[in-house]
């Protein structure tokens, strides 16, 4: 479903919408382009690049999204920013993303999902490997930074627990009941 929504793969049949935008009629291209400028994805395995410093993690993103650059501000400095509203310590943001705890690289995923302000978030599984005071901090920081850009969080989780964090919650074994425009 995941990779639906973000046109990583393309259904077989019907219409797949997002931010008002039918991404089914793209090219593979286009669909890039608008993931690029429209969505930040948080990785189940965060997908982080080891050896870069965790400031170019988080800019990465911006590299192949003009419009979300120019949404970012001064670029360094928004993703200085938004590691640190995620809770990163000054050490942590200037380090290789390899040498971070787990928690810490998955604070560093969100500021590269949240750079520039993209209207969807999408997360798969974001807080697998927390325990749930950590879960529910990670939690609060992140629906703190997506209200602040007036973005929307589509995450995917296991655990049941984190149903009471968010104001719709779908179950899979519910999507064939869901009409049109639901989602």
């Amino acid at each position: 479903l995941l990779s639906l929504i973000c046109g990583t793969i393309t259904a077989d049949a019907g219409t797949v919408t997002v931010a008002g935008t039918d991404i089914a009629s793209m090219s593979a291209g286009q669909r890039d382009q608008f993931r690029a400028e429209h969505i930040g994805l948080i990785f189940q395995q965060f997908n982080l690049l080891p050896y870069a410093r965790v400031l170019d993690n988080v800019l990465l993103p911006l590299r192949f999204a003009p419009l979300r650059r120019a949404r970012a501000g001064v670029p360094r400095e928004t993703a200085s920013q938004l590691c640190s509203s995620l809770g990163l310590p000054a050490d942590a943001i200037a380090a290789h993303a390899g040498m971070l705890s787990v928690g810490q690289q998955q604070r560093v995923a969100a500021a590269r999902a949240l750079i520039g302000a993209p209207p969807l978030i999408v997360a798969d599984e974001p807080t697998s490997a927390l325990d749930a005071a950590t879960q529910t901090t990670f939690l609060d920081l992140l629906f703190a930074q997506v209200q602040t850009s007036g973005g929307t969080l589509l995450m995917v989780s296991h655990d049941a627990r984190l149903a009471p964090h968010f104001d719709r919650v779908v179950h899979m074994s519910d999507i064939t009941r869901i009409g049109e425009g639901a989602l």
